[in-house]
């Protein structure tokens, strides 16, 4: 919101009507007030600029035609429901003064400044009696305040009750007055005043007593708006609703008194009960695991400040029905396996957009903070033999038909040599690759990598947006290295939109709170991969789940992923995709201990996210993959 002075044109708006509504019910004659109170501001103004010369570092109002105050963030699925807001020490949502009750800005008027379309920014008649007052009482014990000195001393000043803070708050005010409409004055005060429980601004603190926008507030709910400016926690309904309701008649009165409403309003608002709502401001997220990794995504782009107190609206790449299944999911399969394993993540990507569609960081939020879909560093074991098996295929050279020698082999290892083995201790001979990786053999995946090269092994997993470090080792096709669930889910979205590629996201778009873009994360994507490699990988990875080490995990349509199992069973994966969505999971303990032994990611990750598939595609068409013989064989 940016305020505009006023020699700048600008819109007529509704709030210009309340000085006609206060002309016409009689109560006084603006004209003549007006007249009036001019003359008795010029005589108490004169005086004051004489004490105005030793304020010379009073702060300059024109700032304010581009001031901003800090406003609420909101962060929404993608879908539009709101999944968490966030804020600085202010909890504030700022709306025009058009979209604000009628009803509510003569309320506030009546009790906080009655005369507040006749004065230039301060009151004479005010002042006088609070001169007096303080006088009699040797101290500082009424105000004078208008709205406009209220605002500048919001804005500006010390909340110390002192004799020269209170002549700043009016040499400001009538410089204010000078450049700023009455409409947008009150509009600057309306969305920056306290309500009361960390609510800033009419938006707010409407939403939080009411569940209702401002617009729409009654006489009986505005009236009890206004009541709480002076002591907002006391009169508060959530601490005493005795009390907001003998608050909320005063101000009725006042307004009554005014001729501002009739008698019989003022009767039917105090009889009408108040439906409260609820505390929003520190109300937890719906899905915090999501809701912070998208605030560090956000932060990352924009800087901590303009996140916590930017007013941005952010539009998620999450479905939170499908979030509530993944959560639900976890949580019972931990109930199944928690005596083996104390952790499990989720992470599912739609491989059509890589948007972000669920995320699951551990299996209780509450007790552990961490992420681990998107800090925990583990290895993903035969899950990462897909990187080598394309490699391969992209060279050429290689089909899933091709052979390969399942048989004893070493390579030098420094001062020994590496011996790789297989998971159940046996050879093969020569197979097939297609048999090879269905089955998980370690042998052929070892050799393959030496074949095609571990540095091209480390481009394609680049390519496939891995960004953790690896170094070249002889036994990194069997996953020796540290990679994310996300890192692994965004790869293997990849395979399966046959090889194009976008980095996987959280954020689908960022506007401010006045709807302009500040952030449009419309997919790009591009071909990182030969698509005849791509189709012949994912043909074979659908044997995995069809008769391979991934029977565990088929879901009754066309789906291909790949188990994965470190040494002693510290960490199970299993890790798959349609082409529609690529999830990977992950189970082990957070301290690293080893499971039970016969734990593998076939017996138990792929039961989870087979479990997570049939949520998830319930509603979703039924798709093949497109075959390798659709492409051009490199």
């Amino acid at each position: 919101m940016r305020h505009k002075s006023r020699s700048q044109p600008r819109p007529l708006r509704r709030g210009t009507n309340l000085l006609k509504y206060i002309q016409d019910v009689g109560q006084v004659s603006a004209a003549a007030l007006l007249g009036t109170t001019m003359i008795a501001s010029a005589v108490v103004a004169g005086g004051l600029v004489g004490l105005a010369i030793s304020f010379r570092n009073l702060p300059d109002v024109r700032v304010l035609r581009n001031y901003v105050p800090s406003e609420t963030s909101y962060i929404y699925d993608i879908n539009g429901t709101l999944l968490f807001s966030l804020h600085d020490e202010a909890n504030r949502e700022v709306i025009d003064i058009e979209d604000m009750s009628p009803h509510l800005k003569r309320a506030v008027l009546a009790i906080e400044d009655s005369y507040f379309y006749s004065h230039n920014g301060i009151n004479p008649s005010s002042v006088g009696r609070a001169v007096m007052a303080n006088f009699q009482a040797g101290a500082t014990v009424e105000g004078g305040s208008t709205i406009t000195m209220q605002l500048v001393k919001n804005l500006f000043l010390t909340p110390e009750r002192a004799i020269s803070r209170k002549v700043a708050e009016a040499v400001l005010a009538l410089r204010l007055e000078q450049i700023f409409s009455k409409e947008e004055i009150l509009e600057m005060y309306l969305n920056q005043v306290y309500w009361g429980h960390n609510n800033y601004g009419v938006e707010t603190a409407a939403q939080s007593y009411f569940n209702k926008s401002a617009r729409d507030l009654n006489l009986p709910e505005a009236a009890m708006m206004a009541g709480l400016i002076q002591a907002p926690e006391n009169y508060s309904p959530f601490t005493n609703y005795e009390y907001t309701k003998q608050r909320q008649a005063i101000v009725l009165n006042r307004m009554r008194q005014l001729g501002w409403i009739t008698p019989e309003e003022e009767a039917e608002a105090k009889a009408a009960p108040l439906l409260i709502g609820e505390i929003k401001s520190f109300r937890s997220s719906i899905s915090p695991y999501v809701t912070e990794a998208a605030v560090q995504e956000l932060k990352q782009r924009f800087g901590h400040d303009a996140v916590l107190k930017g007013g941005m609206r952010v539009q998620t790449t999450v479905d939170l029905a499908m979030q509530n299944m993944a959560e639900a999911t976890v949580q019972r399969h931990n109930a199944r396996i928690r005596h083996i394993a104390d952790q499990m993540s989720l992470v599912a990507i739609d491989p059509r957009t890589h948007f972000v569609k669920a995320m699951v960081g551990g299996v209780d939020y509450q007790e552990s903070q961490f992420n681990r879909a998107i800090q925990a560093h583990r290895q993903p074991g035969s899950a990462f033999k897909p990187f080598v098996y394309y490699a391969a295929f992209a060279t050429g050279r290689y089909t899933p038909s091709s052979s390969i020698a399942d048989t004893p082999v070493s390579y030098p290892d420094g001062y020994r040599s590496y011996s790789p083995r297989n998971y159940d201790g046996t050879f093969m001979g020569n197979i097939s690759i297609r048999q090879a990786l269905e089955v998980s053999r370690n042998v052929p995946a070892v050799k393959l990598g030496q074949a095609v090269g571990i540095n091209q092994v480390i481009e394609v997993s680049r390519t496939l947006g891995i960004r953790s470090p690896m170094q070249p080792v002889t036994s990194l096709p069997l996953g020796a290295v540290d990679l994310t669930p996300m890192e692994m889910a965004g790869a293997y979205a990849t395979f399966a939109s046959n090889g194009w590629h976008s980095d996987p996201t959280f954020i689908v778009q960022v506007t401010d709170s006045t709807g302009n873009v500040l952030l449009d994360n419309t997919p790009q994507p591009q071909l990182v991969l030969d698509p005849w490699a791509a189709a012949s990988l994912t043909d074979v990875m659908q044997g995995v789940i069809a008769r391979g080490t991934g029977t565990a995990a088929q879901i009754g349509r066309p789906a291909a992923g790949k188990t994965g199992t470190t040494d002693s069973q510290r960490d199970v994966w299993f890790v798959g995709y349609v082409p529609q969505l690529s999830t990977a999971v992950w189970i082990g303990n957070d301290n690293n201990t080893p499971m039970r032994s016969g734990a593998t990611g076939g017996t138990y990750a792929a039961p989870v996210w087979r479990d997570f598939m049939q949520q998830a595609l319930a509603n979703v068409p039924v798709e093949n993959f497109r075959r390798p013989s659709e492409f051009v064989q490199p």
